[in-house]
């Protein structure tokens, strides 16, 4: 049923808990893992210069060293998950909005599903900025689940 996963992640909790539901289904069907960090360019682009952000677009961190320190923990949580369940994995690292990204991605490489958390924000910046898990919904067509998870009960939902 599905040969290819996409797990977005940006290495909150809930991302990670969208690890392991996505993981477990891998398991179940035989799929391959893709794992994507997106930097959200639009978010960080005040800081950055106009070079700086068109390298973020390509997925080159270079020289960015917490920005790809952040990006290859989120997925090096991915691979590891993988891994110890013998899963072959892919990663890629990239820049841009991250609902689009992950929509292009999911496109471009035929996957069969995309888990992602419930919402990586909070506050006012979920409200300011709108919700990744929410826009993703709406730019593909590829199947969504989405995984929430709370502080109190350490398990997925």
């Amino acid at each position: 049923m599905y040969e290819r996963i996409l797990i977005p992640t940006d290495g909150s909790k809930v991302a990670n808990a969208a690890v392991e539901q996505a993981v477990d289904l891998a398991e179940q069907y035989g799929a391959e893992v893709h794992a994507l960090y997106v930097a959200d360019t639009d978010a960080i682009a005040y800081s950055l210069g106009a070079e700086q952000v068109d390298r973020i677009r390509q997925g080159n961190f270079q020289g960015m060293t917490e920005l790809r320190n952040k990006a290859e923990e989120a997925t090096g949580y991915v691979r590891e998950q993988a891994e110890n369940r013998g899963l072959t994995f892919v990663e890629r690292h990239a820049g841009g909005q991250p609902h689009e990204m992950i929509a292009d991605y999911a496109r471009d490489n035929d996957i069969d599903l995309i888990v992602i958390g419930s919402h990586g924000r909070s506050g006012v910046r979920r409200v300011l900025l709108g919700s990744v898990t929410e826009r993703v919904l709406r730019s593909t067509r590829v199947p969504v689940l989405v995984v929430d998870y709370h502080k109190d009960d350490s398990q997925s939902r």
